[in-house]
């Protein structure tokens, strides 16, 4: 099984820390399926500075397919953070290459060859779903985040099998209807994280519940992105809803007790 990850990478700078770390949705993604055995191809740009060979140096010891991801001069996206009392603190957010990244004839071709194919919200790959759905047989995911009301959900909804949301109200009706609006938009599933209040799928029949693994919390960064991967995990290996919201769960608790978006 492989899977294709499609969209932003950037260098997480902590600077009050004095610490940073290789990311981004996709790339959060994929190393954490990777690590559960999946083979994973990135699809993505970087730069030429510094920051784009610590990660490229860093994926590729990780043991993804970097032969699609695109070396473009000038800097490599930086998201300048914070950290306080465990709950990470996004601020200024510099694109760097991301700002021109695009996707060739070849990106999509290669993208639709495997099982899976990932993006995300800030990824720049949401108008290329369409030809890919076209191409390939394999199942599309798509991680909104917290933007339940970007044009981009209704844009791509069609396209996507999984579509994942971030929602910090907990499960109430607005959640369960917008998901099954999702789902009637042509999601096979959607599904949305609900913090220390656990996830909720709809699949089109009826909705599943689970909570989450307490755990001591370092830093929650790679909390969602880390969820998505052990879903997508139970995904490819025919596991029930159930099993895969376990699977995330189970993750996201182990990556969210480290500092950085994936487990060492």
């Amino acid at each position: 099984m492989r899977a294709a990850m499609i969209g932003d990478n950037c260098i997480d700078y902590y600077e009050r820390l004095g610490r940073w770390y290789p990311t981004g949705n996709v790339v959060d993604t994929g190393v954490n399926m990777r690590k559960l055995g999946i083979s994973v191809s990135l699809i993505s740009t970087t730069g030429t500075d510094e920051n784009g060979k610590l990660m490229v140096r860093t994926l590729d010891d990780l043991g993804l397919d970097l032969s699609h991801l695109t070396v473009k001069e000038g800097a490599t996206a930086v998201t300048y953070m914070d950290l306080v009392d465990g709950e990470r603190i996004h601020g200024e957010y510099v694109e760097g290459v991301l700002e021109q990244m695009e996707f060739s004839e070849e990106d999509i071709r290669f993208a639709a060859e495997h099982e899976l194919i990932h993006s995300a919200l800030w990824g720049k790959a949401d108008g290329i779903l369409g030809e890919i759905r076209r191409r390939s047989r394999g199942v599309i995911s798509f991680d909104y985040a917290d933007r339940l009301e970007d044009p981009v959900v209704m844009r791509t909804a069609p396209h996507v099998d999984y579509g994942f949301f971030s929602y910090h109200f907990g499960r109430d009706r607005f959640i369960e209807d917008f998901l099954k609006s999702m789902v009637s938009s042509g999601m096979r599933e959607a599904i949305a994280t609900l913090g220390d209040k656990g996830s909720l799928v709809y699949d089109g029949n009826e909705f599943h519940e689970y909570g989450i693994f307490p755990c001591e919390v370092v830093n929650t960064i790679g909390a969602g992105d880390s969820f998505i991967a052990g879903y997508l995990y139970g995904v490819l290996n025919g596991l029930p809803i159930e099993k895969c919201q376990e699977k995330g769960a189970k993750l996201a608790s182990e990556v969210i007790g480290v500092f950085g978006p994936w487990t060492i």
